[in-house]
């Protein structure tokens, strides 16, 4: 069941992003954009239609912050790739886009993804305006210094740093530059319900460090075809992980123990969350 709904959220968002695409002139910067945001889990975007969902927030409302928080998402990913940053030639099993195009277009195609995730929230198909005021300035601050910057700041920091950071400075670091865009995904239903988003805070919090611990299993155990992008950088770059830190077993135990305080969190859904448990399994199971 929540393959299927992975698989069918999948397919809105980019049925909403090519038709977003379609709207602009023939350019390779739209090229660009539309080769950022093909493939992936849509993982963000499947966590924002299943919370609306669960809230009897109609899809129809809810495709609008979906497929903006994988644009969202999808900018971050061209930027992280550049060689001012991590440097990488590969994302999702295809040239990552300063590789495909020249470094001036993956900063551009990345800039204008992000401004299309905020023009999308702030659509009036989405809901009131003081629902799109919401959605809009959590957004901000998911993805910018509070949230997703700092993290990535952080991490570029530490590459530099005299000594390895601790767990507890990882698990900072990696709840902006993963959990905060998952936890505004998760939460997106609620917000748009005007409903408590404690329940799909707790939820999501576990989710993201749950995703980011099986992140850096992969980049231990996995292998480049399989999950799309490089692997094994950390190691060699004497980066301190999860993995490094607590060791395999030990952080598999961990990713493992979140997934149950992420799954403890939905009991007030009952069964109509049996498939945002079952997306926590999926996280700390998967192969890419």
């Amino acid at each position: 069941m929540f393959r299927q709904r992975l698989i069918e959220c999948g397919d809105a968002i980019q049925t909403h992003l090519d038709t977003a695409f379609s709207q602009y002139e023939p350019l390779p910067i739209v090229d660009a954009m539309a080769h950022a945001t093909r493939g992936g889990k849509r993982l963000r975007g499947f966590l924002v239609l299943e919370s609306a969902r669960l809230h009897g927030v109609d899809e129809g409302a809810a495709i609008w912050p979906a497929t903006a928080i994988e644009a969202l998402h999808a900018y971050s990913l061209i930027h992280d790739d550049l060689p001012c940053m991590d440097d990488d030639d590969l994302r999702r099993g295809l040239p990552t886009v300063h590789k495909k195009w020249d470094e001036a277009t993956a900063v551009l195609a990345g800039d204008a993804l992000q401004t299309l995730a905020f023009d999308m929230v702030t659509r009036p198909e989405v809901g009131t305006a003081e629902m799109r005021i919401d959605l809009t300035a959590s957004l901000a601050k998911a993805s910018g210094i509070q949230g997703m910057v700092l993290g990535q700041a952080l991490d570029i920091a530490a590459e530099t740093a005299s000594a390895p950071l601790t767990l507890d400075q990882i698990t900072i670091l990696q709840q902006g530059k993963t959990g905060a865009l998952i936890e505004w995904s998760a939460t997106a239903g609620a917000r748009m319900a005007g409903a408590d988003t404690g329940p799909l805070t707790t939820y999501s919090k576990a989710l993201g460090l749950a995703f980011q611990i099986a992140d850096d299993i992969l980049d231990v155990e996995g292998d480049a075809k399989t999950v799309g992008k490089a692997t094994g950088k950390d190691a060699d770059a004497g980066k301190a992980t999860f993995v490094s830190l607590l060791g395999l077993d030990e952080a598999k135990r961990r990713a493992s123990q979140l997934v149950e305080t992420a799954s403890e969190a939905l009991s007030i859904y009952g069964n109509e969350a049996k498939v945002l448990r079952d997306a926590a399994a999926f996280v700390v199971a998967r192969k890419n």
